[in-house]
C-alpha cells in the first residue's frame, strides 16, 4: 500500500547543495577538509608502506622513505584518482560559495534588490 503524501524532499527555503552539483560536493569548510584528510592521508599511507617494504628488503631508513616518496608520486596520481577528483570537486564548490556569498554582500551594499542583476554601467 502506498502513503498519499508525497516523497519528502528538501524544506522550504531550505538550499539542496546537490541539485546543482551533481558530484555532491558542498563546498563546506568541513568537506574541504575531509577531503583534503582523506587524500594526503592516503598518500601518506602509500610512502609508509613503500618505505617499510624497502625497510625490511635491508635498505636503511632515510634511503626507502626518500625513495618511497619518489616512487609514491606518480603512483599515487593513478591510484587516488577519485580522492583527487573529490578535493578538487569541494574546492571548487567553496570557490563558488564563497563568490556568492561575496556578490550577494556587495549588491547589498550597493542597495540593489537580493533577486536583482547588478546593472552594468558603461
Amino acid at each position: 500500500m502506498t502513503s498519499p503524501n508525497p516523497a519528502p524532499g528538501p524544506a522550504e527555503g531550505v538550499r539542496d547543495d546537490t541539485a546543482d552539483n551533481p558530484s555532491g560536493a558542498t563546498g563546506s569548510p568541513g568537506g574541504v577538509a575531509l577531503a583534503a584528510s582523506l587524500y594526503v592521508g592516503a598518500r601518506l599511507l602509500v610512502v609508509a608502506v613503500i618505505a617499510g617494504v624497502l625497510v625490511v628488503a635491508g635498505l636503511p631508513l632515510l634511503v626507502s622513505l626518500l625513495i618511497a616518496i619518489v616512487v609514491a608520486l606518480p603512483l599515487s596520481l593513478f591510484l587516488f584518482r577519485g580522492l583527487r577528483a573529490r578535493l578538487a570537486a569541494e574546492v571548487d564548490a567553496a570557490t563558488a560559495s564563497r563568490r556568492a556569498r561575496r556578490e550577494q554582500l556587495r549588491a547589498e551594499l550597493r542597495g540593489d534588490a537580493p533577486g536583482e542583476e547588478p546593472s552594468v554601467e558603461a
